[in-house]
């Protein structure tokens, strides 16, 4: 399950961990005009865990799915 919020300065998307068997904290996704964040609660240690994300960075992210493994340098961002 996942939700997807439109605020002021970014679009939220949280992503609900409902059918697993040992459930995960839901994983909360904020994309900005220039980054993105990826949170996650950790119960262990009763923090919020949040890394940045270049928009470079979630481009070759999106690629890396789609490819084998192996090392790449994608070029430039089309406009």
């Amino acid at each position: 399950m996942l939700t997807i919020e439109h605020e002021f300065d970014a679009t939220v998307v949280t992503l609900i961990d409902d059918a697993a068997a040992h459930r995960q904290e839901d994983v909360t996704i904020n994309a900005f005009e220039d980054c993105v964040t990826v949170s996650q609660f950790d119960p262990r240690l009763n923090a919020v865990h949040t890394i940045t994300l270049s928009l470079a960075q979630l481009r070759d992210l999106g690629a890396a799915l789609d490819l084998p493994e192996g090392a790449y340098q994608l070029g430039p961002a089309k406009a």
